[in-house]
């Protein structure tokens, strides 16, 4: 069994041993100073926090996490605290170890295309000096300016552009690491190919910090891509949809993301914004596509949709200009926050295969509609690799059978029930969907090997 949270209270000999850590101004325990680290993003997950350890460094997070082994005290690892799983809140009284602080290190290695950063540093401050040094960075997520690295790699952080370049840990050439009993592990800078035992740093990356803290990473840089191009397709239906992808992959040698919008999605974000519908002739399904390269590739992206034209519903919108490229991917990147102006939504992140898509969406739509008739789902997601978010307002009291729905349903598509926000709490119940009990076994020894008194994240991932 794990450590039982101690509520907000904290022994005096624990705090002290905080406070000898990383000093008296970040160790957080009044309620008030609390409050904006105990909530997730979505506003459904949270709860009291024993208190907010702030380290500024990896010899600060190692004392602070050895005191609280020694006090039997959980903690939950937070970066920008943008998941979507429950993962980066407190739920029973557990310490936060906030990596806000973790922020000094951002260093280019221009000969060898890498970087090395603190796990406290921002995606959009990556980016820029990624862009600033000539280079893109792989991975692409909306909360940019928010999320942090070291909460990317816990995640194994998707985004826009996996179908190029994969998730995070397709990013990771080696990290620094904190281990519950304050033990550092890991190398940064570490090297592309080294073999010398288990890889530690693709074993963290996913593992929502159940195993250890992040403190520093050591990742690739991919070549810059400076000029881009995007079409918005619109179209009858789903299965629309997936034939023009398998029109225009063959064709787009530059392709970089691939996002399918559900009509209702679009809708809301018009709504939002105050603006009227991007295509003309009302079509259920938005497809999204962007292209990147050294050069123009404006002319590769018109040619290939224009092998789509019968599949159109209307005409398809193309740009390359800053203010069009924004135009386009607003009606993508706005419907976070779109749905969210509706209420508090119900997310449920899955990945099933192309071939199957259609027909679980409809299967998706059919279950909701019957669980609860008064609900509204809103669909998208990164189609290029499968992965759609499905997010549902004014469930009520139907939300957990949906979400065991839902998840049942991309399990017998031969999917996933958690393609890239990670399973946090709200979904260990539902890991058997889609791992073994061997696999489950598995995770389970490797969390007692690294935590044997489960003091980071219990009750992510594995129920120990």
């Amino acid at each position: 069994m794990p450590p039982q949270g101690r509520g907000r209270t904290l022994s005096p000999t624990l705090r002290a041993a905080l406070v000898r850590a990383v000093g008296e101004a970040h160790v957080l325990d009044d309620p008030e100073r609390t409050a904006s680290y105990e909530r997730d993003w979505t506003g459904r997950f949270g709860g009291p926090a024993a208190c907010v350890i702030r380290p500024g460094s990896a010899l600060e997070v190692a004392d602070a996490l050895r005191a609280c082994a020694e006090a039997g005290q959980p903690v939950v690892p937070q970066g920008g605290n943008t998941g979507l799983v429950g993962g980066s809140v407190p739920r029973a009284g557990e310490a936060v170890l906030s990596t806000a602080r973790l922020a000094d290190q951002c260093v280019v290695d221009r000969a060898a295309s890498e970087i090395v950063v603190s796990a406290g540093v921002t995606l959009e401050r990556v980016q820029a000096a990624a862009r600033d040094a000539g280079f893109g960075f792989g991975v692409d997520i909306a909360p940019r300016a928010s999320c942090t690295i070291g909460g990317m790699i816990a995640a194994n952080a998707g985004g826009v552009h996996v179908l190029r370049h994969g998730m995070m840990a397709e990013q990771l050439i080696g990290l620094e690491a904190v281990l519950a009993d304050g033990t550092t592990i890991g190398r940064v800078p570490a090297l592309r190919k080294d073999n010398a035992g288990y890889h530690l740093a693709a074993l963290l990356a996913g593992s929502e910090g159940t195993l250890a803290v992040v403190t520093r990473a050591h990742l690739r840089l991919v070549p810059a891509t400076p000029s881009r191009a995007v079409a918005l397709l619109g179209l009858a239906d789903a299965a629309a949809a997936i034939a023009s992808i398998d029109r225009v992959r063959s064709r787009l040698p530059s392709l970089s993301a691939l996002e399918l919008m559900f009509a209702e999605c679009v809708e809301l974000v018009g709504l939002r914004d105050g603006v009227s519908p991007p295509l003309g002739g009302a079509p259920a399904v938005y497809l999204l596509i962007e292209c990147a390269g050294r050069a123009s590739v404006l002319d590769e992206l018109a040619t290939a949709v224009g092998a789509c034209a019968d599949l159109l519903v209307g005409d398809a919108a193309l740009a390359e200009d800053q203010t069009g490229l924004r135009r386009l991917w607003r009606w993508r990147e706005g419907i976070s926050e779109a749905i969210a102006a509706q209420g508090v939504p119900h997310k449920l992140d899955v990945a099933v295969p192309l071939a199957v898509l259609p027909g679980f969406v409809a299967d998706v739509r059919a279950r909701i509609a019957a669980l609860a008739p008064g609900a509204r789902a809103a669909i998208f997601g990164h189609v290029g690799d499968g992965n759609l978010h499905v997010n549902v307002l004014g469930l009520g009291a139907a939300e957990t059978a949906v979400d065991d729905a839902v998840l049942a349903l991309a399990a017998a598509a031969r999917g996933s029930i958690a393609a890239e926000h990670g399973v946090g709490c709200a979904k260990v119940a539902h890991l058997g969907l889609v791992r073994t009990a061997g696999e489950i076994a598995a995770m389970r020894a490797v969390k007692h090997a690294l935590d044997p008194r489960g003091i980071l994240n219990p009750g992510v991932i594995v129920d120990t």
